[in-house]
């Protein structure tokens, strides 16, 4: 039984906001909250009632920002502003990522900085523990002042309007809530803005891309080992004094992988053994792949800063009685984030299509059948399912021009610089599916490649890969249809089971 998740703005780590969005945790918000969240709503009450000028409270938004707005209106900008925003386009976005944002918007505004109502998390909180999903438009979003658009979509059904998806439909917004049994919201002074000034729809898709990224760096270790076995690779590279030479931390840790999914193989030979070197897609992986590691570090400790942030603006400071306008709504530190990751996880899959090309190519796969197969020429054997993951790789080249450099004004040069951030995460995103895809390709080409070549024992953990493909996908004695077998091993990597089942073998990988 998954255990329910607390928030208090402060806590929320990346395994509790995973165990929310994609296996349903439910969730409370931590009574320690509600003093903060009380206090901070008195300051915007006692401010209005004293007429003070407040940016988007009663004040226009964006170039509007010196507009005065009357006190009979106050409340009417609110839900005006919703409808305004609420432009996306194009597909939805996945029930996962809406369930993010539900929790990070609920999880920022109760950190007590955001002078909204204690109504506004406690319903962002009901629809998820009761599945009242916003349909969310995954397109629209410049990424300052934070997720606009998308997060004016996540309003809507709150205030009876849009649509959401709930009990695998969709349906008018409205509705669902009925349905579930949530009460609509009538927005107050400073709440709509709350609700949509911010980073939630970057920063979920970001948690979910890091969440993976974090799976896929170990099953690239663990399938070039695969690689490195058919191919009769020369141990040698992975001695710690090379690595311990250089002193960087990602390549350690790569080599001290390679070292325990390779123990115990007879496959693996010595320098000079068969050849003296090996071309660099095997023998400089620890290199490769630990440069990808550091850079995913670096993305893993900006999102978990992000999923506990106060983005809004203006943020509301309880102690001093103070409104303050700033800018952390500007999402450049997820843009450059998700622009490191989209580079990082590319040359995973850069390198794991060279293994792959190096494995069907018999000028280069020492001796193994061309493309893998017993009867070339009636059979094409893995000849096509290498185009596939060249195609794949070469698309994320494209995809991993960064976003963030890429600012466009917006509101007549009022929000003249905007980060991207949210397009960069959607890259990101795409860029780490296909890297699955890829490493599923050369998961299959490696244990075919092992089975050419029988008589020989795998490695302690290479053995549990190869065992757990087998079961799952055959050996290719003549041509088939593959498109099923590559999603088969690509999930196997995505959701994580080739990951457990050879960490149970390896004392867990790192």
């Amino acid at each position: 039984m998954i255990k329910p998740v607390s928030i208090s703005g402060s806590d929320l780590s990346l395994d509790d906001f995973l165990a929310v969005t994609r296996h349903n945790a439910t969730v409370r918000i931590n009574e320690n909250a509600i003093e903060g969240i009380r206090k901070s709503r008195e300051v915007v009450e006692n401010l209005l009632s004293q007429g003070r000028p407040m940016y988007g409270i009663n004040t226009g938004f964006g170039k509007f920002a010196d507009m005065a707005i009357p006190d009979d209106q106050i409340d009417l900008l609110q839900i005006n502003l919703i409808r305004a925003d609420a432009t996306g386009a194009g597909a939805p976005f996945p029930r996962e990522i809406v369930r993010g944002i539900l929790l990070l918007r609920a999880n920022s505004v109760i950190k007590g900085f955001s002078g909204v109502r204690q109504e506004l998390p406690e319903t962002m909180v009901r629809m998820l523990n009761k599945g009242v999903h916003p349909v969310i438009p995954e397109k629209g979003s410049v990424g300052a002042s934070g997720d606009l658009c998308p997060l004016a979509h996540m309003v809507l059904p709150m205030i009876g309007e849009g649509e959401a998806e709930y009990l695998g439909q969709t349906i008018d917004g409205a509705k669902a809530m009925d349905l579930a049994g949530i009460s609509l919201l009538k927005l107050k002074a400073k709440e709509g803005l709350a609700l949509i000034n911010g980073t939630p729809v970057m920063t979920s898709i970001a948690a979910h891309a890091i969440g993976t990224a974090l799976t896929l760096q170990k099953s690239a270790d663990i399938v070039s080992a695969l690689t490195f076995e058919s191919l009769r690779g020369i141990i040698d590279v992975f001695d710690p004094r090379i690595h311990d030479a250089r002193n960087q931390t990602g390549q350690k840790v790569v080599a001290a992988n390679m070292r325990k999914l390779l123990e115990g193989s007879s496959r693996v030979t010595r320098q000079g053994e068969l050849r003296m070197q090996d071309s660099y897609s095997l023998r400089c992986i620890a290199q490769i792949h630990g440069a990808s590691r550091m850079a995913v570090d670096y993305v893993k400790m900006v999102v978990e800063a992000e999923l506990n942030a106060a983005t809004d603006n203006p943020l509301v400071f309880p102690d001093t009685g103070d409104v303050i306008s700033g800018g952390n709504f500007h999402g450049q530190p997820i843009a450059i984030a998700m622009d490191t990751l989209s580079i990082a996880l590319a040359e995973l899959a850069n390198i794991s299509e060279r293994r792959i090309a190096k494995l069907v190519d018999p000028a280069l796969n020492h001796g193994l059948p061309a493309f893998l197969v017993k009867e070339g020429g009636i059979n094409c054997g893995f000849m096509v399912p290498q185009y596939t993951a060249a195609a794949l790789v070469s698309e994320n080249k494209i995809l991993s021009h960064p976003a963030s450099v890429d600012s466009i004004p917006t509101s007549a040069g009022q929000e003249d610089h905007v980060s991207m951030g949210t397009i960069g995460a959607r890259k990101a995103a795409v860029i780490a599916d296909h890297l699955s895809r890829v490493l599923g390709i050369e998961w299959m080409c490696a244990a075919q490649a092992i089975d050419l070549q029988p008589g020989l024992h795998l490695g302690k953990g290479t053995r549990e890969a190869y065992m757990l493909l087998r079961e799952h996908v055959s050996f290719m004695e003549k041509d088939r249809a593959f498109y099923k077998d590559q999603e088969t091993s690509s999930v196997l990597i995505r959701e994580g089971s080739l990951v457990e089942r050879v960490g149970r073998k390896t004392s867990r990988l790192e």
